[in-house]
């Protein structure tokens, strides 16, 4: 039996994406200081090793945010799941974006589900003082991955006029 299409597109990148990201994450935790910033160019790229605990921007649901942001992975991941069984496999974008969304989110589930000291985060973008969030490669796949459903998705006619 031939390997769908979409299985051709969807599972390389999940497994390079979680991939590089468990990789690159295993590198900073092997070669940087927490919360020590390394300048890569300059001031404005460092990587600087942090856990973070809570959700996207570090926010806490309290005590039990590992278990409900878990939880949570694990929903949105079923979710896109059921996503990419329906999305015909002419729809190329559409299941690279559920790929790089879907290795976003199981990058990061593994991070909370092996240590409680939460995601590893240390890509350190800004200039000076003014600096964005410090993140990871599972964050960039959940970002992009999410900016091209989207956009795709805004793009499909509805098959239901009303």
């Amino acid at each position: 039996m031939p390997i769908a299409r979409k299985a051709r597109i969807f599972w390389p990148v999940l497994l390079l994406v979680v991939l590089a990201d468990c990789t690159s994450k295993e590198l900073a935790e092997t070669h940087l200081v927490p919360f020590v910033p390394e300048p890569v160019v300059g001031d404005v790229v460092r990587l600087t090793l942090a856990y973070n605990p809570g959700a996207a921007l570090s926010i806490s649901l309290g005590p039990y945010s590992r278990y409900i942001l878990s939880a949570t992975a694990l929903l949105a991941l079923a979710f896109f799941a059921g996503l990419y069984r329906k999305t015909d496999s002419r729809q190329t974008l559409t299941v690279l974006a559920l790929g790089l969304v879907m290795a976003g989110a199981l990058g990061n589930l593994l991070d909370r589900l092996r240590s409680s000291r939460g995601v590893i985060d240390f890509i350190d973008i800004g200039l000076g003082s003014v600096r964005f969030w410090t993140f990871n490669i599972a964050d960039v796949g959940v970002f992009v991955g999410a900016l091209l459903l989207a956009w795709q998705l805004s793009r499909t006619p509805d098959a239901d006029p009303a």
